[in-house]
């Protein structure tokens, strides 16, 4: 058995009902062979051990009351998983779904998504089993003050800075930032994400959205292609498929799907402007569904309980959750025409449709490189909160364009070194693992 695999089945017997984060922990693993093969002092020094297991897990208890006077109580977890390069960076999911192996799976992808940033943070993330839909405003801030007054203990702006996931927008952030002044009397960037004129950046709602379409431009410009004229197939509709669908427009592609947890929509003649504002205006003010869209536009057809991945496409952006596209789906995806995935969310496929992808060569922007743009600029808030600054909106989507522009080149250039070219999601565990692991090796067991 492989030193690789060795450290896997150890993983697997500490936590054994942890599949999510192990799944996500064998996609990198896996990659890594030619790596320790090739630099023995890993292996030596224990790293990968190390690297598997988080520096800190906090959970606790969030009581709170509900409009009726009922006391409710959730659980809250912060999963500090690797400070190498810098203070744990990684956001925070309010969601029924919520548990431990959800949080170590994604603290664990934010080590390499935050070093392919070519930004100093480390891996972390939190959240919640609290779902915010349906609750008064009144709610989710009592249940905001709960979660941040245990959590202030354990963050700080070179600690850990939280910022935002599935559930936790604006108005999260805003009653938990006001939470952490209150309890600390500090006014420090201790949250990104928040508003702008009280410590946030420009471009940081739509980052993740922009920083997947412009991944997977840089990635089909080295194959002298480009965005435009290409069929876009987009899942979800919160914000990173809203500002993905709004980047492709602009770029002069066209979107035929969105999607929401009851279904999605076809869009045969492509999102307009007018659409996409009004799916903005239904999905962060109204708080609608999908369905809705079908019934205001002609043109648009409402598929209830089915994703969008039948239909026909040159590029598909998963931006709605976690093992979203299976075999069966990327296999669909493959008939109907799509040439290229690039990954809003995270995790979205599973390894089967990976291995769809590859078979098929597909081009292929895993969630740690194609998604990284949202934290990329949660750091370049955080630069602006350490200056006391603030940056033009055209500064920051320079800047954004830049950071992905490298984030590419390293898993390309990784992917070469490393005998897999082409390969971006190999070149993008390997780039991301060398950043971490040049640290720890330098900074000795710790």
């Amino acid at each position: 058995m492989s030193h690789v695999h060795e450290v896997f089945e150890q993983m697997k017997r500490r936590d054994p009902d942890q599949g999510v984060f192990h799944q996500a922990a064998w996609e990198v693993l896996e990659s890594l062979e030619p790596v320790i093969k090739r630099r023995t002092e890993f292996q030596d020094a224990g790293l990968l051990c190390r690297l598997v297991e988080p520096e800190r897990v906090i959970m606790f208890r969030v009581p709170w009351v509900d409009d009726t006077g009922r006391t409710r109580v959730n659980r809250g977890f912060r999963v500090q998983f690797n400070s190498a390069i810098g203070p744990y960076k990684g956001g925070l999911r309010f969601h029924p779904s919520v548990n431990l192996s959800i949080i170590k799976f994604l603290g664990f992808e934010q080590i390499f998504k935050n070093a392919l940033t070519t930004r100093p943070i480390g891996g972390g993330k939190g959240g919640s089993d609290f779902d915010p839909k349906g609750r008064s405003d009144g709610e989710v801030m009592r249940f905001c003050q709960s979660f941040m007054t245990e959590l202030h203990r354990h963050i700080g702006g070179r600690i850990d800075v939280p910022a935002g996931d599935i559930g936790v927008g604006g108005r999260e952030i805003g009653y938990m930032y006001g939470q952490y002044k209150r309890l600390t009397r500090s006014w420090e960037g201790v949250l990104t994400g928040k508003g702008y004129g009280w410590g946030g950046s420009l471009i940081r709602p739509e980052a993740t959205g922009y920083g997947a379409v412009y991944f997977l431009e840089e990635a089909l410009n080295a194959a002298s292609d480009g965005i435009k004229g290409k069929t876009c197939t987009v899942s979800g509709s919160g914000n990173v498929a809203q500002y993905t669908a709004e980047k492709v427009l602009e770029l002069g592609g066209k979107v035929v799907s969105l999607s929401d947890s009851g279904g999605s929509i076809a869009i045969p003649g492509g999102l307009t402007t007018e659409m996409l504002a009004w799916v903005m205006d239904l999905k962060n003010n109204r708080r609608g569904r999908i369905h809705e869209v079908a019934e205001k536009f002609s043109g648009v057809e409402y598929r209830a309980g089915r994703n969008p991945w039948d239909i026909a496409c040159d590029v598909a952006f998963p931006s709605a959750t976690q093992n979203e596209i299976d075999g069966d789906d990327a296999k669909a995806l493959v008939a109907n025409g799509c040439k290229s995935v690039a990954e809003g969310a995270n995790m979205p496929s599973t390894p089967a449709a990976i291995d769809v992808y590859k078979h098929a060569g597909v081009l292929f922007g895993p969630a740690k490189a194609a998604n990284a743009g949202g934290v990329a600029t949660s750091a370049l808030e955080m630069t602006q909160n350490a200056t006391f600054d603030s940056w033009d909106r055209q500064t920051v989507d320079d800047k954004l364009r830049g950071i992905m522009r490298a984030v590419y080149q390293q898993c390309a250039s990784a992917a070469e070194e490393y005998d897999c070219p082409g390969d971006l999601q190999a070149g993008a565990n390997i780039g991301g693992f060398l950043v971490v692991a040049e640290a720890m090796m330098a900074q000795g067991v710790v």
